[in-house]
């Protein structure tokens, strides 16, 4: 589309009446292109030259004949110069516009030409053509040049003296040079007025040229940007114009919408609660209107718009149409979906977030009747979740929480709804009245799908989920309420070991008031150096020598005695102190480790947590410069739970402290991450066995000796020592020394001991003398039977290992407190209650308030007969 049809389409728009204020202040910002009246030869010249051949033939007419070769070689010459005029103008257009090249291109295309056509006919009329004839050819011929070199004054004007001056070379003399004087000044006098006139007339044209220009250029790049265009109808309502634009959003061009009604381009589906706001109301009312939002009929992505417009009348006041102009609303509400999205829904995992679930929990408790204000809240946080960032970054933390919330969907499914709180925490709310089974199913379902391995970043990553359990109204008639005691129950499933689930029970308020207790006593014990090592002899099995001893944390609390480190050592993870309180036990350790013999070893825990700081190996350096002790004296005893993210920057640690010089040892062996592949490339010196391993391992049917023969092989064939924990009777001494335990530890030696009572054992000929008794507890039966187990008013699932008539060992159980009472349910009419003796990980051993009553088959009278399995020692 050229400029004059814009302008004319502009004018017939309106849309040129844009005021002169805001026309102005852009006058600079447009660069004009110069006027082609600014050039002295017009760009095509061939009209004068047929006009030049026509007056010539003309003229031969009347002259009945041709004239003399002379005078018609001169009249050739004019018509082919003029033949050249555009070869000329490209001439001056590419020149400099130097007063030279100007000069050349009078000459060549003006004078020449128009002296040479005056020449000619002077020449004729002294061949016989009336002079009368002549005069008014050449008048003609000044004519023509006068509409050729149109607003070119200066082009007119050398023209018309050439044309004048080559005929009055027929009479050459003083008066015809003077004539042709005077002619000159008088027609330069009349050329200056007139050129006057030209330059004003040209420079207001100019500028009006520069207002439309602005007004189509601002309109034009309005359109182009596509957040805006313009529309026109008929007094019809049939479209007259639309910007290519807003046509082509709608996947036509403009030719083929002009024509069509207006409400072909709204998408017929939307519907408008608001008649006098709908673009059908208005155009039958014929009433202007502005922002009326409208859904474009597009085939492909959903486009909004908001037009405007306002009915035109002519100047009889007859209706003409509509004209007006539309403004794309599309960005503008995708960010106003966005925004609102991000008020509902996490950005990370697009789960609901904090205020949504906040929302749909307190319209639930606010429904009318009590049925409906039933509903479950289930309290998520994710286990070593915080390991996974510290040592693979955040980024992939956020991978991981992003395939967290997808398996999470996938393991409630439609029977509620979960959300991300905030970090790794996460909730789940199941409305209507739900059993605790289910639920407890639904818990146990969401721990095991989210304790599967997930692959980040090409790695394998293995964590674990703890989750609380509060209902609705029975634990809380209001959302505060509600989500305090669910708090608590998680801290309770936190509490007891992690992996569990655990229901809202009344003393949970008073564990978590203890445990807030127990961790500001627990800072103020580091800062008044109230925690104490103690030491565990480790004995050489070939010849009974001590050789070494593990560094146990212990800490006697001023108030209630000695606190139990499987009790405040969680509570240091979960506070950040244990990083603190492990390079304090390493720097006591390798001070009482300088004043051993040097024969002795000694071995001090590390955390997954102090595993993962990049400064560990110099810390361990600091800590054995500063007592002077040779580095292969020190062994750190590392958990399998530094391989939960198998990266690179495990394996760098692990050669980062073999440089350093120290020994390393792996900590409760087959008691985590399952996997043989790191042993392969990990540099141990020792795997020590756990104790639950050693215990019950002479019992009868047991497969913990197969299993303990097989670490002290696999040890064996890697160069590796074994040392086996937890060894408190004979026969289990004589167990693990027959299957090839290289070192052993256990109260059958030694117990814990302070630094004092260390040192002066050392002082001796470090000979060790098993004391125990020969055998831990009286035959039990073996079994493995499913009980529920109600404790706090949690009912928990478990399996019954092994019973006798005093007590039995359950498992399932995490981390029961030492002491507590519970109820062991056999069935739905047989139960005992009994009270925790020990707890061991997910084992616990119970004592009975009162002895079973044993069967003449030897069965117990609470167990089915068929139940029962052969008897053993345990």
């Amino acid at each position: 589309m050229d400029g004059a049809d814009l302008r004319a389409r502009g004018e017939r728009r309106g849309i040129g009446r844009l005021q002169t204020g805001k026309i102005a202040g852009l006058e600079h910002a447009i660069d004009e292109p110069a006027s082609e009246q600014s050039f002295l030869l017009p760009r095509n010249a061939g009209g004068m030259t047929l006009f030049l051949l026509a007056a010539f033939a003309v003229s031969a007419v009347a002259f009945q004949g041709l004239p003399s070769n002379h005078t018609l070689g001169a009249a050739l010459a004019s018509a082919a110069l003029f033949a050249c005029g555009s070869l000329f103008a490209a001439t001056e257009r590419r020149a400099d516009r130097s007063f030279a090249a100007r000069a050349l291109v009078v000459v060549a295309g003006i004078v020449l030409p128009m002296a040479l056509a005056g020449y000619a006919l002077a020449a004729w009329v002294s061949e016989g053509l009336p002079w009368q004839w002549a005069i008014a050819t050449l008048l003609c011929i000044n004519a023509a040049a006068a509409a050729l070199f149109d607003m070119r004054i200066i082009s007119l004007f050398c023209a018309k003296i050439a044309s004048w001056a080559g005929f009055a070379m027929l009479m050459p003399g003083m008066l015809t040079y003077a004539a042709l004087m005077a002619a000159a000044i008088t027609m330069s006098l009349i050329a200056r007025l007139e050129w006057k006139a030209a330059e004003q007339r040209r420079l207001a044209r100019e500028a009006r040229e520069r207002v439309a220009a602005r007004a189509e250029d601002i309109l034009r790049s309005f359109e182009e940007t596509g957040q805006g265009w313009f529309w026109e109808t008929d007094r019809r309502g049939l479209i007259t114009y639309i910007s290519p634009k807003a046509a082509m959003a709608i996947g036509k061009s403009s030719n083929e919408i002009v024509g069509r009604p207006l409400s072909e381009i709204v998408d017929p589906t939307q519907s408008a609660a608001d008649a006098e706001r709908t673009l059908a109301f208005h155009l039958s009312a014929r009433s202007a209107f502005h922002d009326v939002e409208v859904r474009a009929a597009t085939t492909g992505d959903e486009r909004w718009w908001a037009l405007a417009g306002r009915p035109v009348y002519d100047s009889y006041k007859n209706f003409c149409g509509f004209r007006g102009h539309g403004t794309d609303l599309t960005e503008k509400r995708r960010s106003e979906q966005q925004v609102s999205r991000l008020a509902h829904y996490d950005s990370l995992t697009g789960l609901a977030n904090r205020v949504q679930m906040g929302q749909a929990l307190e319209q639930i408790l606010a429904a009318p009747s009590g049925r409906e204000r039933a509903c479950a809240v289930l309290m998520l946080d994710l286990d070593r979740f915080k390991h996974v960032n510290d040592t693979l970054g955040h980024p992939a933390g956020d991978a991981l929480l992003k395939q967290v919330a997808q398996r999470l969907e996938r393991a409630i499914g439609r029977a509620g709804r979960c959300g991300r709180l905030g970090g790794d925490e996460f909730q789940v709310i199941v409305p209507g009245h739900q059993d605790r089974k289910t639920l407890g199913h639904m818990a146990q379902e969401i721990i095991n799908s989210l304790s599967q391995p997930y692959a980040i970043t090409g790695q394998s990553v293995v964590i674990g989920a703890s989750v609380g359990i509060a209902l609705a109204p029975e634990h809380g008639s209001n959302s505060d309420e509600l989500i305090r005691n669910v708090d608590l129950a998680l801290y309770a499933a936190k509490d007891a070991g992690r992996g569990v689930y655990r229901f809202y029970a009344e003393d949970l308020h008073a564990a978590a008031e203890e445990r807030a207790e127990l961790e500001q006593d627990l800072r103020d014990a580091i800062a008044k150096g109230e925690l104490e090592l103690y030491y565990q002899p480790v004995v050489y099995a070939a010849n009974e020598k001590i050789v070494g001893f593990e560094a146990l944390m212990r800490w006697n609390h001023p108030k209630r005695g000695w606190i139990s480190p499987a009790k405040f050592v969680p509570i240091a993870e979960d506070a950040g102190l244990i990083d603190r309180m492990g390079q304090w036990a390493l720097r006591t350790a390798c001070a009482d480790l300088a004043r051993w013999p040097r024969s002795i070893r000694c071995a001090v825990n590390v955390s997954a947590l102090q595993f993962a700081n990049p400064e560990l190996p110099t810390i361990v350096a600091n800590a054995l410069a500063h007592a002077g002790v040779a580095p292969s004296r020190l062994e750190l005893e590392i958990t399998e739970s530094v391989f939960l993210t198998d990266n690179a920057g495990t394996d760098a640690m692990f050669k980062a402290l073999k440089r350093v010089g120290v020994r390393l040892a792996l900590d409760d062996f087959g008691t985590g991450y399952s996997s043989l592949g790191y042993l392969k490339k990990a540099p141990f010196d020792k795997i020590k066995i756990d104790r639950s391993f050693v215990q019950g391992a002479t019992e009868e049917g047991s497969r913990n000796g197969a299993i303990i023969a097989s670490i002290t092989s696999l040890a064996e064939a890697l160069h590796m020592d074994t040392t086996a924990e937890g060894v408190e009777t004979l026969d289990e001494l004589e167990l693990v020394r027959l299957l090839g335990c290289s070192h052993i530890q256990g109260y059958i030696y030694f117990k814990p001991m302070n630094a004092a009572d260390a040192t002066a054992l050392v002082a001796g000929d470090l000979v060790a003398e098993a004391d125990g008794p020969q055998c831990a507890r009286v035959p039990r039966q073996n079994l493995l039977r499913k009980v529920t187990v109600v404790h706090n008013n949690n009912r928990l699932n478990a399996t019954l290992r092994n019973i006798s008539e005093s007590g039995a060992m359950i498992e399932g159980l995490w981390n029961m407190p030492a002491g507590s009472a519970m109820r062991i349910e056999f069935s739905d009419d047989k139960s005992v209650t009994a009270q925790v003796r020990w707890s061991r990980e997910n084992r616990v051993g119970v004592e009975f308030h009162e002895p079973l009553r044993r069967r003449a088959d030897g069965s117990y009278a609470v167990l089915k007969a068929h139940r029962s399995q052969g008897a053993g020692g345990w």
